[in-house]
């Protein structure tokens, strides 16, 4: 069977409006629990801005000494320039930091915090981390795991800029590869598509005869691999002398969008021509369409559909073939 529609071809990829709100709704909440939107942060001298530019102030450039031009404060924090120009002039006229322009470029100043500025931070810093602290205290220790793990997985979603995948390998199949591709089939194919037991029972027999009966010279199974961890897999099997099968073309949604369906049929495509095949052909069902793409531009014409009860859905198989 192939690989289920990519997630960027997903109707679920829509954002609709209860979302929406949902964001909004957590944004006004959190934001009046930490009190920000006071004039004063937390009933200190500073708003959230000031606090963040104090923050960055103390805590940033350590390879220039503790300074740091106003210009990367103002990316790093993507406040708007001349804002932030206003709270380093009312800063410097509060004796909390030092400015000395850049030999570089005059326009531009490197910022220091002054003795009395490293102890107004300390008093924010300690008066932020006790809020924090109490507010915490009021949870079970178990719901204040559950909160952070939550935090933590709002900041990795949200995080920018997204670091990309790996690069998977192709290898061979490793002892423990085939009872993940069952297993894999199986949950993937109920969560997206709502295909039951029979599904994953069929994929089953398909790699229990694969392991039983395979000829190297002519099969073969590819398994995509991420540091370490198999993400996807593709098997070509003989079907006669002259036609060789491609099967169980799978990617885990986390693998999905980096080409790795084409470059797992693309080795299919390569290996049977080496064989001496003639001719390639798979079965695959009209719903999957990110799949049905990916054979389409690798060459294969669609020959016959067939409508059929399988997996506890009405389904419509088709067959797929390419010359080689």
């Amino acid at each position: 069977m192939p690989a289920s529609p990519s997630t960027s071809s997903s109707a679920t990829d829509q954002v609709c409006d209860n979302q929406v709100q949902a964001v909004r709704a957590f944004n006004r909440f959190y934001t009046r629990k930490l009190g920000v939107l006071d004039q004063q942060l937390l009933k200190t001298p500073f708003s959230l801005s000031e606090a963040r530019v104090l923050y960055e102030l103390a805590h940033g450039g350590k390879e220039t000494g503790g300074e740091q031009s106003a210009k990367e404060i103002g990316v790093a924090l993507g406040l708007d320039a001349g804002y932030l120009s206003r709270i380093v002039q009312n800063f410097d006229e509060s004796g909390l930091i030092v400015r000395k322009p850049l030999a570089t470029d005059r326009r531009q100043y490197q910022l220091s915090l002054t003795a009395k500025g490293r102890q107004a931070f300390a008093r924010l810093e300690s008066v932020t981390q006790e809020d924090v602290a109490a507010m915490l205290r009021a949870l079970p220790a178990e719901d204040r795991r559950r909160l952070t793990g939550a935090m933590e997985t709002i900041e990795r979603l949200l995080g920018l800029p997204r670091t990309p995948p790996p690069r998977a390998i192709l290898r061979d199949p490793r002892p423990g590869d085939m009872g993940w591709v069952v297993q894999s089939h199986g949950a993937l194919y109920a969560s997206e598509y709502g295909f039951n037991s029979g599904f994953e029972a069929l994929v089953a027999e398909i790699v229990a005869k694969y392991m039983t009966s395979y000829d190297a010279s002519r099969e073969r199974c590819w398994i995509a691999d991420i540091e370490g961890r198999p993400v996807g897999s593709v098997f070509l099997v003989k079907a006669s002398d002259d036609v060789a099968k491609l099967r169980l073309l799978l990617l885990d949604p986390a693998a999905r969008g980096q080409g790795l369906g084409q470059r797992l049929v693309a080795e299919c495509v390569t290996f049977a021509r080496a064989c001496g095949y003639r001719r390639m052909t798979l079965w695959t069902q009209s719903i999957l369409v990110a799949a049905r793409h990916i054979y389409e531009g690798a060459g294969f014409k669609l020959v016959a559909t067939e409508p059929h009860r399988s997996f506890g859905q009405n389904l419509i198989g088709e067959t797929w073939e390419r010359d080689l």
